[in-house]
């Protein structure tokens, strides 16, 4: 088979109309200016949660519309059948997190249970996603963190239901064909999440991969960390799910590194955070048979480095544990044009009301704008295609 060009426009935007693609033009533009995205995001969001008119209707037709599946499920079955068609599998996520209330964290365990009886009649849906926040109160994983000892009773009796509805949603998955990534989030928490997910993985994870723990490379722990657990899952007789990302936190993670007056754990230069992603992906392409790998980047080299070892190795493009995949509404030129030419990729599509994924939404522009590279790189795509359309008109 031959190589991907993931440069090819005209497969990266093949689902896409010509009045489609306008729109994405000029969501794209105004989100590559920081300034703009960010007061926008700020605006949008008080917009929204003041229930000022028409806020949420606005919300929901740009950048909710570009990035979300749908407020239900069933509006979202129309984008998972469209991306289907294109041989492009999902990831679903209910896009809820940070609440602090425990009819909310029971709300959102319902909610994800709901997604993988969704996705178990779906087969397009082969995992869903889900954060530990959207579960747990974010002050008890911190304190759970710096020392677990200090917990009251009270509170050890709720980080038993933390536990308990995680283990809930990882069961009930291992009963289907479905799996569960675990996002990764912030420091302050994220050894608290790694203890949960390492738990749940030695548990869930002997037969196949049920569990997949996220690994944020830009962290400069994070490749040394994939090592050993590695190591740890052999010992233990499991098996690894690690999906791999370079980091959604960077900016608030060095303020933080700033003001507490602590080394940043954040990687010095991009540079550093490149290396460590591409060695983190070739190391669990190595280990295939024991490391299921999710390469869960916007980067065209490390997806490119990715399809030359696979093809290098003579594996099978579409081989379960090697898998790719991409934020909806973002990068459909590494996503279509992997999927033309036979390797497993999925869309990570979140859902829910408009409300309640805002804070996703603030996140994906503030990220977006931080990363201005792969920003520039994905408006000069839509831009090419938008020409190449008019070029072709003309000929005709």
């Amino acid at each position: 088979m031959s190589k991907p060009n993931l440069k090819d426009t005209r497969i990266a935007f093949a689902s896409k109309s010509d009045e489609e693609l306008e729109s994405m033009e000029f969501l794209f533009r105004l989100m590559s200016h920081a300034w703009l995205s960010k007061v926008g995001s700020t605006l949008g969001l008080k917009a929204v949660k003041w229930n000022l008119p028409f806020a949420r209707k606005i919300v929901r037709k740009t950048i909710f519309r570009q990035f979300c599946g749908g407020r239900t499920l069933d509006e979202a079955l129309a984008v998972i059948s469209n991306l289907h068609k294109y041989g492009i599998k999902t990831t679903l996520d209910y896009g809820a997190e940070g609440r602090e209330a425990e009819s909310d964290f029971d709300k959102t365990a319902a909610n994800l249970r709901a997604s993988l009886e969704f996705a178990v009649s779906h087969e397009a849906v082969p995992y869903i996603s889900s954060k530990i926040t959207g579960l747990a109160r974010t002050e008890l994983l911190r304190k759970y963190q710096r020392d677990k000892s200090s917990l009251t009773e009270k509170e050890k009796a709720e980080f038993q239901r933390v536990k308990d509805r995680i283990d809930s949603i990882c069961a009930a998955a291992k009963k289907t064909d479905v799996a569960v990534m675990i996002d990764a989030e912030e420091t302050n928490i994220q050894g608290t999440i790694n203890s949960l997910v390492e738990e749940m993985m030695e548990k869930h994870n002997r037969e196949r991969v049920v569990v997949y723990h996220t690994f944020q490379l830009y962290r400069k722990d994070k490749l040394d960390y994939l090592k050993s657990l590695y190591e740890k899952a052999r010992e233990s007789n499991y098996l690894l799910g690690a999906k791999l990302v370079r980091g959604a936190y960077m900016e608030k993670e060095r303020r933080w590194a700033r003001e507490g007056g602590y080394p940043s754990p954040i990687h010095d230069t991009k540079e550093d955070t490149d290396r460590d992603y591409d060695l983190a992906v070739l190391f669990c392409i190595d280990r295939y048979r024991e490391i299921a790998l999710c390469n869960g980047s916007h980067n065209m080299k490390s997806a490119e480095i990715m399809v030359k070892k696979i093809d290098e190795l003579g594996l099978p493009r579409d081989h379960p544990h090697l898998n790719f995949c991409q934020l909806y509404g973002m990068s459909d030129y590494i996503t279509y044009n992997l999927a033309e030419a036979g390797y497993n990729v999925s869309k990570y599509l979140p859902y829910g009301p408009v409300n309640e994924v805002i804070p996703y939404l603030v996140r994906r522009a503030e990220e977006n704008t931080a990363v201005t590279g792969e920003m520039g790189r994905e408006y000069q795509m839509i831009k090419r295609e938008i020409d190449r359309r008019k070029e072709a008109g003309q000929a005709d």
